[in-house]
């Protein structure tokens, strides 16, 4: 996959361009989908699989506060998209001054002359452009007149018997519940955060006879409190874990953590970046009257997380 970072880059229009255009947060099933339709109309007229993304996400840019949170960094979404059938890859620095471009201007000056777009797959909901005119109705009035094709796709839904809309508002909403076990079913892939991990409390290892790899988030979406199986992905490979986020209530330190006790493990990984991908929730996070009682909560946990199939 080409990435293009700038559209100066584009200097010649490609050919017979198929062009899918959004945000992809999560690049979730039903972006997945939305992909595989324009690799099968590229591959019908003999073109390229083109995507159009935007960076930052227009609503960091419109809206001060209230923006939702992301569920896959730009580095993240890059590697996601990157193991799609798209062949270019076009991530349009998002600005004010971009957002006050019209439809018509977009489509004209853009899709058609720059990029060469002969067929162009949104979804239903798709809209674009100052004010959010471009809707389908007018891409569909614009098609006739300068004699590209417009194919809209049904929405994707979770396949795990309840039929609901599969949406990046939807994965939010389940991932902040902690009902991690039903994210991948939306997003074809367990939900993942990613950070460095950090020095501690020193409180793991010594107190708890668990050590624990403290981690810095990189990313703004994080599953609610309580204790998780998962699996770590670093440097040395990968291994199961027991993922705690919260407060530690036991020790009344009201500090908010991520703290992952990597099983089997006894590596040094400190400033190293790493990657937890969440397997199922165990529990609540809750307070233990001493620190035998949480330790001896920690091995049924680990004992819990290791029969659970990752």
């Amino acid at each position: 996959m080409v990435i293009i970072n700038n559209l100066d880059d584009i200097t010649t229009p490609y050919r017979n361009a198929v062009v899918t255009i959004g945000n992809f947060d999560g690049v979730h099933k039903g972006h997945q989908a939305l992909f595989r339709q324009v690799r099968l109309q590229a591959e019908k007229i003999g073109g390229t699989a083109v995507a159009i993304t935007f960076e930052p996400h227009p609503m960091r840019v419109l809206k001060k506060e209230g923006y939702p949170p992301h569920i896959t960094r730009y580095d993240q979404k890059l590697e996601l998209l990157s193991q799609t059938d798209i062949d270019v890859l076009i991530c349009i620095p998002f600005t004010i001054e971009f957002s006050e471009i019209t439809a018509q201007s977009f489509v004209e000056d853009m899709l058609l002359q720059k990029i060469g777009m002969k067929s162009i797959i949104v979804g239903k909901d798709y809209s674009f452009g100052k004010n959010r005119e471009g809707n389908i109705g007018f891409l569909q009035t614009a098609s006739a007149g300068f004699g590209f094709e417009v194919i809209v796709v049904d929405w994707e839904y979770n396949d795990a018997g309840k039929h609901e809309r599969i949406s990046s508002t939807r994965i939010r909403e389940i991932v902040m519940q902690g009902r991690v076990a039903e994210a991948k079913n939306l997003l074809g892939r367990y939900y993942q955060i990613r950070g460095k991990v950090v020095g501690g409390r020193n409180r793991g290892g010594k107190l708890l006879g668990f050590p624990t790899a403290n981690i810095r988030l990189h990313d703004e979406l994080c599953p609610k409190t309580g204790v998780y199986a998962v699996t770590v992905e670093c440097s040395v490979g990968n291994f199961m874990g027991v993922a705690n986020i919260g407060y530690s209530p036991t020790f009344d330190d009201h500090v908010f953590t991520v703290e992952v006790h990597i099983l089997d493990f006894n590596e040094n990984i400190y400033d190293q970046s790493i990657r937890v991908n969440f397997i199922d929730r165990l529990r609540d996070e809750r307070k233990f009257s001493n620190i035998t009682e949480l330790s001896n909560q920690i091995k049924k946990d680990i004992e819990k997380a290791r029969m659970i199939p990752a």
